[in-house]
């Protein structure tokens, strides 16, 4: 049970000063304290200070005000840290998490154990008992995936687990389509819900004009997120705008770079390694937004995207890990969104608060009428290609003088991709990573509690 779980973690979170959730339904006042109480969440990733571009996405977009905006991004800094916790102590109870409410100011957590409920409530969220674990349905995911890569599968072109529902989602232009290729799969129907969808995702590319990089002879797509790779500089962007010796240039048709590295289908990711006269910058093009870091945010959460065909478009993040079918193959692991885009914002900035999410893959639908937008986590593509994402400041204390961190040794290292789950240790002390991200200096693990929690 979530009780024997949490006993060594709650111990550390005692010393460390109580987890509080920012305006998290449920949530239990703060103690007087002798000693000053950690950062939370929202500062230590630095969503305090969204720019106005951003604030005005999120308005338009989501239907907020200013402040119902500020809110949502404090909230959901802090709900992935709280979910990044619980996460961890539940193990293979955990259902997954997600957060509600015009500011997400509701974080629920699944479990299979009922025992886990004081707990989770405890920490102010919201708790669900469920009949399946979060691996299990990643599990069954996996072997739809397998199945999949030896079969047609247009007719069937998303799947996805989905948290709230509990359950295996398969989108299928032919819902028989769908059942054929869960009984190849060998996954039991009680797990999966087929849902008939007219949705045709395809890459968004080829249209020109706008503020953009193009490939070869002239065919466009966005620039996602500025890079390095010791002292090369270059942007992470969408694998299907470019193969490995594809030559680009920048919108003022400037020659600009080759692209290293790509993968389509599989995966939609590749990186361009710029020539002197680029320098990688922290800054998402054309809004003003500068990129802090990469931790990954959770479902329900809001998200924005740039694009060189529409600009600034926000939404929610619908469901992690998700694969989809285009008619050039199937690419897994991709975050599904309500955001919408169009030819031409391909490989550009998904973006959620500071933290850097993803480069746009494809979708379907239009900024006209709305639409669904697919993403390829920004933190794989790091680690696949060695990058160290271009970020402002230095951490989250003081962006100018991230201070002395002494010879502490051990395995942390600044520029590693970490997973939730992952165990580091940091000047003799043991650590396990809350929320994926890219490890960057001044984040080290006592100073960086959205991140990491000392065990």
């Amino acid at each position: 049970m979530l009780q024997r779980h949490l006993r060594a973690a709650c111990a550390a979170a005692a010393a460390a000063g109580a987890l509080l959730v920012a305006g998290l339904s449920g949530s239990a006042s703060a103690q007087p304290s002798a000693s000053p109480a950690p950062p939370t969440a929202a500062e230590t990733l630095r969503t305090d200070a969204a720019p106005p571009a951003l604030l005005g996405a999120l308005q338009r977009d989501l239907g907020l005000d200013r402040r119902q905006a500020e809110r949502r991004l404090a909230n959901e800094a802090e709900a992935g840290a709280t979910a990044g916790r619980l996460g961890a102590a539940l193990g293979t109870d955990f259902a997954g998490a997600w957060v509600r409410g015009a500011e997400s100011d509701t974080l629920t957590v699944a479990t299979t154990d009922p025992a886990d409920v004081p707990a989770i409530r405890a920490h102010g969220a919201r708790a669900v008992v469920v009949e399946h674990s979060l691996a299990a349905l990643d599990a069954a995911k996996a072997r739809v995936d397998r199945a999949a890569a030896h079969r047609a599968t247009t007719d069937v072109p998303v799947r996805y687990v989905d948290v709230p529902t509990n359950t295996l989602v398969v989108e299928a232009i032919r819902p028989d389509a769908a059942r054929s290729l869960l009984a190849a799969a060998h996954v039991d129907a009680a797990l999966t819900r087929v849902v008939k969808s007219a949705e045709h995702p395809r890459p968004l590319y080829d249209l020109r004009g706008g503020d953009a990089y193009y490939i070869g002879s002239g065919s466009r797509c966005s620039i996602g997120f500025p890079v390095t790779r010791g002292t090369q500089q270059g942007f992470a962007t969408a694998g299907h705008c470019g193969r490995a010796g594809s030559t680009t240039t920048g919108s003022n048709r400037v020659a600009q770079g080759t692209f290293q590295a790509s993968v389509f289908p599989g995966n939609d990711m590749a990186w361009v390694a710029t020539n002197s006269n680029w320098t990688a910058t922290p800054y998402v093009t054309g809004s003003g937004v500068q990129v802090a870091g990469s931790t990954q945010a959770p479902v329900g959460s809001s998200v924005c995207r740039s694009g060189s065909t529409t600009g600034w478009h926000c939404g929610t993040v619908q469901q992690l890990n998700t694969s989809v079918t285009y008619q050039e193959g199937t690419v897994s692991g991709v975050t599904r969104t309500s955001v919408c885009a169009e030819p031409g914002d391909s490989g550009g900035s998904f973006i959620s608060g500071s933290q850097a999410q993803g480069v746009t893959s494809g979708g379907s639908g239009n900024c006209t009428s709305g639409g669904t937008t697919y993403f390829q986590p920004v933190n794989p593509i790091l680690q696949s290609y060695g990058l160290t994402l271009k970020t402002t400041g230095t951490g989250p204390e003081d962006p100018e003088d991230p201070g002395d961190p002494g010879e502490p040794g051990g395995t942390w290292a600044a520029g590693t991709v970490y997973q939730a789950g992952d165990t580091v240790t940091y000047g003799g002390a043991s650590y396990r990573c809350l929320q994926g991200h890219q490890a960057q200096a001044g984040w080290e693990p006592p100073n960086a509690p959205a991140l990491w929690q000392r065990l």
